[in-house]
C-alpha cells in the first residue's frame, strides 16, 4: 500500500473499498467486489484480461448484480462475452465453491484468526464477523491467502471498523 491509509476516505468509485483506492480506484486492478462475483460465476479473469477491457466494461462488471440465479447467469454470460471480445481468448472456467468458508456468518474462519495473530491484531469476534456484509467477509478471507503479501488486511480491518 502506498502512503497512509485513511479508513474514512471515500472510494473513487462505488463498489471499490477505500483501502483499494490506491490500486483499484483507477480500475487498473480488479476490485474485491468483482473478485467475489468471479468466484460466484466460476470464471478466472487475469489482470491482463481485465486491463484489456474498456473502462466502461470494467465499471459494468462492478455495477452489475450477481446475487440471484438469473442475475448470476446473466453476469457470467456478460463476462464471457467481454473476455472473448476484448482478449481474443476463451474464458477460463472454474467450478464455483459451493460453501466457501467466508460465507458462514456464524464462524470466523481459522485462516483469518491465524493471519490476524501473525500481523499482531485481534481477529474479528464472532459478533463482529456476523455483522459484516458477505463482501466484507469475502474480502478478509481473500486477504489472508497463503503465498500472498496480503498487505491490505489491516487496512481492510480498519475500514470495516474491526480495529480502532
Amino acid at each position: 500500500m502506498k502512503g497512509v491509509f485513511d479508513p474514512q476516505a471515500r472510494p473513487a468509485y462505488p463498489g471499490v473499498f477505500a483501502f483499494e483506492t490506491d490500486f483499484a480506484g483507477t480500475l487498473v486492478c480488479i476490485p474485491m467486489s468483482v473478485r467475489m462475483k468471479l468466484d460466484q460465476v466460476g470464471i478466472k479473469l487475469s489482470l491482463k484480461q481485465w486491463n484489456r477491457m474498456p473502462e466502461e466494461a470494467r465499471r459494468e462488471l462492478i455495477d452489475r448484480s450477481c446475487t440471484e440465479a438469473a442475475a448470476t447467469a446473466d453476469y457470467r454470460g456478460f463476462l464471457i462475452g467481454l473476455i472473448e471480445k476484448f482478449t481474443a481468448s476463451a474464458a477460463e472456467q472454474l467450478p464455483p465453491e459451493p460453501a466457501p468458508a467466508w460465507a458462514d456468518a456464524t464462524e470466523v474462519p481459522e485462516r483469518i484468526t491465524r493471519w490476524a495473530q501473525a500481523v499482531g491484531v485481534p481477529g474479528p469476534s464472532p459478533g463482529q464477523w456476523a455483522a459484516l456484509t458477505p463482501l466484507q467477509r469475502f474480502t478478509l478471507f481473500k486477504l489472508t491467502r497463503p503465498g500472498h503479501s496480503n498487505e491490505n488486511f489491516v487496512p481492510a480491518m480498519r475500514e470495516f471498523r474491526l480495529l480502532s
